[in-house]
């Protein structure tokens, strides 16, 4: 499986269309978001847009890495006859759901460190030595759950809709997750419906840390949910895809 890992972040390196959009795009993104306002309060909120927008694109570039690379690069080597291939290895459907979020996660965590440093140097965000770490560290393994996701995805759709259908559970979570907006200027059913989203829990780690406190266990808890769900979907269609190779 340590063999598999390393090939698989080997390719996502060698994609430069992959990496400018999970890696640098985010950073850029934030500093444009950000604008010119990074002291605004957000409404409702205690954090202000340099803050709130810092944790937000962090999450937005770890989730671009690790859930469309993910499911679009599986469509493609399920055409390719991977499949095919791994079947006449011994390695079990956990351990290529595993290697595949690893590989994953591991190319997204330069995206994280680089809009951190954007905040830090540019936007003049401050904060604890510890709020840094946790920051990152939440953010990074939070992606785990999106890109068991992603795993699914490229297992459960054909190489013609693999797009369209992680763009839209990409834009959706992110919509709903409140990484282009606060949710609390949206209407109150779709906060009652966020709560329980994974993006919604996943950024309320980061921006829990903003403020000096412990990520709450109830946003740990669902992300543990999802990520368990996620896994074991990603296996089971892995398991059943082979079957039919």
């Amino acid at each position: 499986m340590t063999t598999l890992i390393t090939l698989e972040i080997r390719r996502a390196l060698r994609n430069k269309k992959f990496m400018f959009f999970s890696v640098i795009y985010p950073p850029g993104l934030y500093l444009i978001i950000a604008g010119g306002a990074g002291g605004s309060p957000m409404p409702g909120m205690k954090l202000d847009m340099g803050l709130y927008y810092m944790v937000a694109m962090a999450a937005f570039g770890a989730m671009t890495a690790v859930l469309l690379g993910n499911s679009e690069q599986i469509a493609k080597e399920r055409e390719r006859g991977w499949v095919r291939q791994l079947r006449l290895t011994a390695l079990p459907g956990r351990g290529y759901v595993t290697a595949k979020i690893a590989a994953a996660a591991t190319v997204s965590l330069p995206s994280i460190v680089l809009v951190l440093l954007a905040g830090a140097l540019v936007k003049g965000v401050r904060l604890d030595a510890w709020q840094w770490a946790g920051i990152a560290a939440a953010t990074w393994l939070g992606s785990f759950v999106f890109a068991a996701l992603g795993v699914a995805i490229g297992y459960l759709a054909t190489g013609d809709a693999v797009r369209p259908i992680s763009m839209l559970c990409y834009f959706g979570l992110a919509f709903l997750g409140g990484l282009w907006m606060p949710l609390t200027i949206l209407p109150q059913w779709v906060q009652n419906i966020a709560e329980y989203v994974p993006t919604h829990a996943y950024t309320a780690l980061g921006t829990a840390i903003e403020g000096g406190s412990a990520p709450h266990l109830k946003d740990v808890a669902i992300l543990l949910v999802y990520l368990a769900l996620f896994m074991s979907g990603a296996a089971w269609l892995y398991r059943k895809d082979t079957r039919k190779a």
